[in-house]
């Protein structure tokens, strides 16, 4: 079982770990040969089934600005026109799941809360990943997802 998450989204031992809290199948982190860290099934999980819970810290407009400007790295995600969701700062884990142009997760926000569902079917080894639908009007930004159907960019094209 992986470390328990401090306030920052690492265990521990300072490597990213999933908060068993948040989470509703074993699942766990690894090395990713689409970007990084990702997040892998330990069990098969059923279609349209809650997998996890995106946490992190809630801040407004203005703070997320500065963030996405200030980290190499970041972990926000929209939560409405007002809020976004920091999953660097005490995340769920979830804010390690890498995009891809054929996801077998979908994401929710229900009553302010953001739920990644299984789309399918996902098997144990498999590598958890969610579409993330970045706006075309933002700068572009290279998919490296190799599935059959890439689009070439996480953003959203025409």
């Amino acid at each position: 079982m992986p470390s328990t998450k401090n306030g920052n989204g690492t265990g521990a031992n300072g490597r990213p770990c999933i908060n068993p809290d948040y989470a509703c199948f074993q699942i766990t982190l690894a090395k990713s040969k689409i970007h990084r860290w990702g997040v892998y099934a330990q069990e098969f999980i059923p279609a349209n089934r809650k997998v996890i819970e995106y946490r992190g810290e809630k801040i407004n407009r203005r703070e997320t600005k500065r963030r996405s400007l200030e980290r190499e790295f970041t972990y926000l995600f929209t939560l409405d026109p007002y809020w976004t969701i920091d999953g660097a700062a005490g995340g769920s884990g979830a804010e390690y799941i890498n995009h891809s142009c054929e996801p077998n997760l979908t994401s929710r926000i229900v009553r302010g809360h953001i739920l990644y569902m299984s789309l399918r079917d996902i098997q144990a080894g498999e590598e958890l990943t969610v579409d993330y639908r970045f706006d075309k009007k933002v700068e572009k930004v290279i998919c490296r997802c190799g599935s059959a159907s890439c689009r070439g960019t996480i953003n959203l094209v025409e």
